[in-house]
């Protein structure tokens, strides 16, 4: 078999190697001082400060709206780790975004059980309808679009996610639905008692331990 039938389908690009290195950054501190004492009531819950490590980092997406490698290093000094240690966590989880991302991820997965239930036309139209950018992020900040590996969902097939919340037997005429829908502030409800998805910091937030808070409205204006 040669090295070309080995080679990634030409569809499969919803997490591509560069966006997943970490190299984007910002300027200056990322932690609020208000969002610094949250960090400390977040590692005040635990035994040990390092188990607030993936909190911690959600609560940076929840303020930055993804993860910059200066917010990994606030993280670090906050629990005392090398910068390595908190970058070793954050490149793991697929669900903390390294690179600049929409307030809407839309995660389509490919796997097996998916793609044979017709996954691949799913992402496909999704990236017809928010154009290649959307695979980092579209112009208007909105979207974000990529591939998952597994949603543990098989008998939903195909499924996607939006912000980490379930749709199931998502065919190209339901995504459209779904981002028509967020782009007109009518962000749809998933089934299965999961209810709206919120904004991306709005989630992360609630990932790092705090709860809720009312997200803006969806939509170009919003």
């Amino acid at each position: 078999m040669t090295q070309a039938e080995f080679a990634r389908p030409d569809w499969q690009v919803g997490q591509l190697a560069p966006l997943a290195l970490g190299q984007d950054d910002v300027e200056g501190p990322v932690l609020s001082e208000e969002a610094r004492a949250l960090a400390e009531r977040i590692v005040d819950r635990y035994p040990t400060s390092r188990s607030a490590l993936l909190p911690l980092l959600y609560l940076v997406q929840s303020e930055a709206g993804w993860v910059p490698r200066q917010g990994m290093r606030e993280v670090a000094e906050i629990l005392r780790l090398s910068t390595a240690e908190v970058e070793a966590v954050a490149t793991f989880y697929t669900m903390l975004k390294l690179h600049p991302s929409g307030r809407y991820v839309i995660s389509v997965c490919t796997n097996p059980s998916c793609t044979l239930r017709g996954a691949r036309k799913t992402y496909l139209r999704a990236r017809e309808l928010l154009g290649e950018d959307a695979e980092r992020m579209t112009p208007d900040g909105m979207f974000t679009l990529e591939e998952e590996e597994c949603l543990a969902a098989c008998d939903k097939a195909p499924v996607v996610a939006v912000n980490y919340v379930f749709y199931d037997q998502v065919d190209e005429g339901a995504v459209e639905q779904i981002i028509e829908g967020i782009r007109e502030g009518r962000v749809p409800e998933a089934p299965r008692g999961a209810g709206v998805p919120g904004d991306l910091r709005d989630v992360s937030r609630t990932l790092a331990g705090l709860g809720t808070t009312p997200s803006p409205k969806a939509g170009p204006d919003g």
